[in-house]
């Protein structure tokens, strides 16, 4: 699908040598499982909020609503402010710490963040396994969030800036793919660990996640730094060989120089955050802050955190829920290989508008098929096999336009289009925003869930199509472009081109009599 802007691909653009080697997919593979944090948590906690254990040791008033009292309507049984900040209040913190992240990422390379990520996610998976009280599950959750905040905000970088820019779609949602995986670890752990005798499986579903915690702990030891940090770092020599190495070939001299270059005009920027607001970087601060925006506003979180809430509020039995929830968890994970796939054959542009219509036509079929049984009291009555057989299965069409669309490519896009002097900052706000709106919807959804019913479906559907346009007229085509030539997009772009001069982003390298360059 061609691009706003007729820019559909790097033709034309710098070709560096290089190629897909057996180091730099290992090296991506391992970066990529810094994903395995956040999957795991968004799964596993909803899960666990769906368990009677820990609902009567913690939250007794939702136990209470949700067993005890039948007059509640089905659509309220987890209403509850306290629940809902067990979930949320862990993406204050990742909002937080992706702040402070920028500076660290940026100073002491993608590794040394990565290596916080971890630290403080297995601190936090330690203290929720061990949890007496509701403040140590509260104090927990902070830690965690504290770990992914660190995490998101540098393994998308990390996979961007190592890849050979042919493959930095697929490698780069290999982060996406890791977070899909976790979620469907979490969600099956949660199956087999409710039906352990004596209550106590919700502490291995979240003392669990010390195993993600611990993979990327000890991966982002072992892992070498991208080239791009060790030149911003000025290990120049180093960041030569190691080039050479990721790329397979000796004569990187040309992607060597330009990065090289557009270091040493990044070293001239003294504040990147008050440089986000230069009328040069307007395209990339907008996509910054829309593209998560729009991301968790698709509702997928509707789904992820709370998919065993959910499916038992519609009429499912508890583990009917949580096996709805592996299976959702499943389909995520292979529509995510199906973005890897296409990503950097058909282009970012075409995954996202067809996974925003499928989203769109899934989540009015959903609204009306859930708005017909329940209506507004939310008492379905009996509810036939096959009429949640229906609901499953056009969720599950949704969660797989979202894992091949706005899942992977609301991380892939802003992290590849982001020049060297405002990456970290630019990231932080990436991530920011991304958590400031999880956070918002997972603190808000139950009480949406009970005061809108099943229109909660069709609100989030009308973002849906407010973003698909968005992305039709305002997101031009990143597919097979050299990160360092980035700048081109927005030049080209009808609109943003309004905001780009044809001599921004300019590394001072002469280039067939330009200084087009962009990192």
């Amino acid at each position: 699908m061609p691009a706003v802007g007729g820019i559909s691909s790097g033709e034309g653009g710098k070709e560096y040598p290089g190629n897909l080697t057996p180091f730099v997919t290992i090296t991506c593979i391992v970066a990529a499982m810094g994903g395995l944090i956040f999957g795991y948590d968004i799964g596993i906690s909803g899960g666990v909020t769906s368990m009677d254990p820990f609902l009567l040791k913690f939250f007794p008033s939702v136990y209470r609503k949700k067993n005890l009292d039948k007059s509640t309507n089905e659509y309220c049984q987890y209403d509850s402010q306290t629940l809902t900040m067990f979930t949320s209040s862990l993406y204050l913190a990742a909002l937080l710490s992706s702040l402070v992240a920028s500076t660290i990422t940026r100073r002491f390379g993608r590794k040394l963040s990565m290596l916080f990520g971890g630290l403080l996610f297995l601190v936090g998976a330690l203290i929720n396994g061990f949890a007496q009280r509701v403040w140590m599950l509260i104090v927990g959750r902070i830690l965690l969030g504290f770990g992914i905040g660190f995490a998101n905000q540098s393994v998308p970088l990390y996979l961007s800036e190592m890849a050979p820019y042919k493959y930095r779609g697929a490698l780069n949602i290999g982060f996406q793919l890791s977070i899909t995986i976790g979620i469907l670890v979490a969600n099956v752990l949660n199956y087999f660990f409710a039906k352990i005798k004596g209550g106590w499986g919700w502490r291995l579903s979240l003392g669990g996640a010390m195993v993600p915690a611990l993979i990327i702990t000890v991966g982002s030891l072992v892992l070498p730094d991208t080239p791009n940090s060790m030149i911003e770092r000025g290990d120049r020599d180093a960041a030569r060989a190691h080039l050479q190495r990721v790329r397979g070939v000796d004569d990187v001299d040309e992607e060597f120089n330009d990065l090289v270059a557009a270091s040493e005009a990044s070293m001239q920027v003294e504040h990147p955050w008050r440089n986000l607001l230069q009328r040069k970087y307007r395209p990339h601060l907008t996509m910054a802050i829309l593209i998560p925006f729009f991301q968790q506003l698709t509702g997928i979180n509707v789904i992820m955190f709370y998919a065993p809430v959910l499916f038992n509020s519609i009429g499912f039995k508890s583990n009917a829920s949580l096996m709805s929830a592996v299976i959702t968890g499943i389909v995520n994970v292979v529509a995510t290989t199906v973005s890897i796939y296409g990503v950097d054959k058909w282009g970012r542009r075409a995954l996202f508008l067809e996974g925003g219509v499928q989203m769109m036509i899934c989540q009015a079929i959903v609204a009306a098929a859930i708005g017909a049984k329940f209506g507004i009291d939310g008492n379905p009555g009996d509810l036939p096999k096959w009429y949640a057989i229906v609901v499953v299965l056009f969720i599950c069409i949704y969660v797989a336009g979202f894992a091949w669309s706005w899942g992977p490519l609301g991380w892939l896009v802003p992290s590849e289009i982001f020049p060297l002097e405002i990456r970290s900052a630019a990231q932080s706000i990436n991530v920011s925003v991304n958590m400031f709106f999880t956070f918002v919807v997972a603190q808000v959804f139950l009480s949406m869930l009970c005061h809108m019913k099943f229109g909660l479906f069709i609100f989030f559907g009308f973002f849906v199509v407010v973003m698909t346009f968005f992305v039709y007229f305002m997101l031009p085509e990143t597919k097979g472009i050299p990160i360092e030539e980035m700048g081109k997009v927005w030049r080209s772009h009808p609109y943003w081109s309004k905001f780009v001069e044809h001599d921004d982003f300019g590394n001072g390298v002469a280039m067939d009599k330009r200084t087009i360059k962009n990192v």
